[in-house]
């Protein structure tokens, strides 16, 4: 019975730091910045970690009427690789949490939770 109570502590524990750790990873993407480009750099857009554009710079060279759809289509594509950097960069943050955490305990309670089997 003690060694279970002790198990529930040591889980409460993980999970607090988990928790800190969270905090700590979504301040540290918040200051984080990508730039995500198209069109050879003649469309930049600045996203930080939190996925939030902070600016988009269009080369004045694209800046004609007959051009508008090719701009649109730049655009799109410097958000998708913002975007899809500030994923790689998130994920990379979140492994860093779980590789220091000893989730034994919370894993053997977990699969006690499946119920009929």
């Amino acid at each position: 019975m003690f060694k279970g109570l002790a198990n529930i502590a040591q889980m409460m524990k993980q999970a607090q730091e988990a928790q800190s750790r969270m905090g700590e990873i979504k301040e540290r993407l918040g200051r984080m910045k990508v730039q995500g480009t198209a069109g050879g750099g003649l469309v930049t857009l600045e996203m930080n970690g939190h996925q939030e554009v902070l600016g988009c710079r269009i080369d004045e060279s694209l800046l004609r009427p007959d051009d508008r759809e090719m701009v649109e289509d730049l655009v799109v594509a410097a958000v998708s690789e913002a975007l899809r950097k500030v994923r790689d960069l998130a994920a990379e943050e979140f492994s860093q949490l779980s590789g220091g955490l000893d989730l034994g305990p919370m894993k053997d309670m977990l699969s006690g939770l499946g119920g009929g089997n």
